[in-house]
């Protein structure tokens, strides 16, 4: 491995999607910004959002019904001043979008057109056709790339956060991050006054899942390591509608396509959603997942049915061009015919706490997007929220960043990463391996339906990963696979602790062994405070 190499800057933004690249832009107003891409540019969970984000953009809808909304979808668990205060600053984010030029979808006579989505009382999800997170990620990358303030550097993989106590300094604050160029096999070392986590959720920790190969939880791990407090990791959204077909990788069928009409259906064509719930297919999707879930084990079959094909033609390949052309390529013709669909993991609702202006626990250390645990979601996360989310709390971080930048001296040049001990591996079977057996388990036990035997099971499963996985990293040299897989036991211990702390079925995490939710009293946040906790 060549030796290393160090960047000073600003602000270190570790993660390129709608979080990353918005706080970047507003960033660059002020300060020098460097942002690092796991893999290229334009990847990442942004890429593949459909449906949209929420926001009230016209009459008849209302800031107080979209925080009701939203803190319905929560199961209890929101912040109602965090929800009160991204619902107020949608409208604005949204604008700010449509200055930028990202190409919302227009309606036939002025203004946007909106769509409507599982827990939302009116239609106020506006949208690029099926496509709204490349838009929005095509703009924001054009801006940054043109922005003279912001460096962009592709192909790296964030290893750990440094801090002043992990050096020896009395007073803590971060200082940078060590990073492995994932293209020149070497490990780069990043300076900064300041470092925002914008890596995106955890789902690549379950076998089937509609995210990227990126969705890793490196930011969450890393958060951790470092000092920081993680909450609710138990509650992990699982899509209800993925293209199911073995070449597919769980192609995510936006929930936009039940908003405007779609049926979900049983093998044999019969409807079921009325079964489980009054909202039918317009439940939240806590509630379709689960529903779908016990069909299937029910039926003992493989998927169930999604069907829009009572729609026109016109209507369905105007609204949905990406997920018509996408089935058509396996074989479906959603005009025509119902598309065979599974449940998949997609969203972590949990994460790194911050406040409501994206600080964590260290001094300098910002968390944003899905990385970050604000409030918003709750025990659940309502359809396209997590956009906006992006989007405010971006803005507040950037905000607050511009004030603590006033004071915040540049870091001293850090320590040079020591591979004096280690050797290059040859057991990659065993990275391989273990991130088979780790995705496995986490599906079969810590899925959509946990009881506390399962959870014991994969309890004992992760902490023998983690010892060997942490052998592993202490006796060679790191690869990109390795430092995914370090991140991902590390984030699945997280979610099995807590899902093993909740005594009750609540939002997302639901339990054969305490299938009600505990209402005897007021509900609580799962918070897990790492071992050398920061005041």
């Amino acid at each position: 491995m060549q030796p290393s190499l160090q960047y000073n800057t600003d602000v270190l933004i570790i993660g390129s999607g709608a979080a990353g690249l918005t706080l970047a832009l507003r960033a660059a107003e002020f300060a020098r910004v460097t942002v690092l891409a796991k893999g290229g540019q334009d990847e990442g969970a942004t890429l593949y959002a459909q449906g949209g984000v929420a926001a009230v953009l016209e009459e008849g809808d209302n800031i107080e019904s979209h925080v009701e909304d939203t803190l319905n979808a929560g199961a209890g668990l929101c912040d109602p001043e965090v929800v009160r205060f991204t619902a107020e600053n949608g409208p604005d984010a949204i604008r700010w979008l449509i200055d930028l030029g990202v190409p919302f979808t227009a309606k036939s006579g002025g203004g946007y057109h909106l769509t409507r989505e599982g827990g939302h009382s009116q239609r106020r999800i506006i949208h690029a056709a099926d496509a709204t997170g490349q838009a929005i990620e095509g703009t924001l990358l054009a801006k940054a790339r043109n922005h003279p303030n912001i460096d962009l550097h592709p192909h790296r993989i964030a290893i750990d956060l440094v801090t002043a106590s992990k050096l020896g300094q009395e007073s803590d604050r971060v200082l940078g991050a060590y990073v492995l160029n994932r293209q020149r096999n070497r490990v780069e070392a990043y300076r900064a006054r300041s470092v925002v986590l914008a890596t995106g959720g955890a789902s690549k920790v379950y076998l089937y899942t509609s995210n990227p190969d990126l969705s890793t939880g490196d930011g969450i791990a890393m958060a951790w390591r470092a000092g920081c407090r993680v909450v609710n990791m138990e509650f992990n959204q699982f899509h209800p509608t993925c293209l199911y077909h073995p070449r597919a990788k769980s192609f995510l069928i936006t929930e936009a396509v039940r908003g405007e009409g779609g049926k979900l259906r049983l093998p044999d064509g019969t409807r079921f959603m009325d079964r489980f719930d009054p909202r039918g297919e317009l439940a939240p999707r806590d509630i379709v997942a689960r529903a779908i879930d016990h069909e299937m084990k029910r039926l003992g079959a493989g998927c169930v049915y999604l069907d829009i094909s009572h729609r026109s033609a016109d209507f369905i390949t105007s609204h949905f061009p990406t997920v018509y052309a996408r089935c058509k390529e396996f074989g479906f013709d959603l005009t025509r015919e119902a598309i065979p669909v599974v449940p998949a993991a997609h969203y972590t609702c949990g994460g790194v706490k911050t406040d409501i202006r994206g600080r964590t626990d260290i001094p300098g250390l910002y968390a944003v997007g899905e990385t970050a645990f604000t409030g918003l979601h709750g025990a659940n996360r309502m359809a396209s929220n997590s956009l906006l989310e992006c989007l405010v709390f971006a803005r507040s971080a950037a905000e607050d960043l511009h004030e603590f930048l006033t004071d915040a001296e540049v870091p001293e040049r850090l320590p040079p990463w020591d591979e004096s001990r280690v050797t290059d591996s040859d057991e990659e079977v065993v990275v391989s391996h273990n991130w088979e057996e780790l995705r496995r388990f986490m599906w079969d036990y810590v899925g959509i339906v946990r009881t506390d035997k399962r959870l014991q099971r994969a309890k004992r499963r992760v902490d023998l990963l983690s010892s060997e996985i942490a052998e592993y990293y202490g006796n060679f040299r790191v690869s990109n696979d390795l430092l995914e897989l370090r991140n991902l036991v590390q984030v699945a211990d997280l979610i099995i602790r807590s899902a093993a702390a909740r005594k009750e079925s609540r939002g997302l995490h639901y339990t054969l062994d305490y299938p009600d939710t505990d209402d005897s009293k007021p509900p609580e946040n799962t918070v897990l405070v790492p071992p050398c906790p920061r005041k």
